[in-house]
């Protein structure tokens, strides 16, 4: 069953039979560069980062973190979704894509779906986004779904300092 679908996209939730894919997403330059490195090495560890991030999410809240795949063939190029974090007040927007598949426009058509979700199925009202600021790519993404910068704050493990966008939805 697919959750969301867009002009050139499939956007549905994580199975474990993801694992390949999260194992490559997890270890790109950009995703180890801009959102850190998460230490899965094998396919197990992506299993268990499906079953302990995605799958676990999805349960506990009704949402998560979506596979974004290629109409056209069915290839996963990324993901987008939304995040609850303990650390955060509101819910925000995430998204990765495979370096071969960034620039293309797929952030934006598969952030625009999901925010439309986030306020039509979900009833959420507020929508913040987090990136470091040399991460033009996700902040111009950002903006251009209507997020504005709103503060600074310490979120990542590495000491780096993050960029919080926010956006009311209602």
């Amino acid at each position: 069953m697919i959750l969301l679908e867009t002009d050139r996209l499939l956007i549905d939730e994580f199975s474990v039979d993801d694992a390949a894919f999260m194992l490559e997403l997890l270890n790109t330059y950009t995703w180890l560069q801009f959102i850190g490195d998460r230490g899965v090495r094998t396919l197990e560890g992506a299993k268990q980062y499906i079953l302990n991030g995605p799958l676990k999410s999805y349960q506990q809240f009704g949402f998560g973190p979506y596979l974004v795949r290629l109409k056209v063939n069915n290839a996963p190029i990324g993901l987008c979704g939304l995040f609850r974090r303990e650390t955060l007040e509101d819910v925000d927007i995430g998204f990765a894509f495979l370096p071969n598949y960034a620039g293309n426009g797929y952030g934006y058509e598969s952030a625009a779906a999901v925010l439309q979700y986030a306020i039509d199925e979900l009833g959420l009202t507020r929508i913040t986004g987090i990136t470091t600021a040399n991460n033009l790519h996700s902040i111009r993404l950002l903006e251009r779904l209507g997020l504005r910068f709103e503060k600074k704050i310490l979120f990542r493990t590495d000491g780096v300092e993050s960029l919080v966008f926010g956006l009311t939805l209602v």
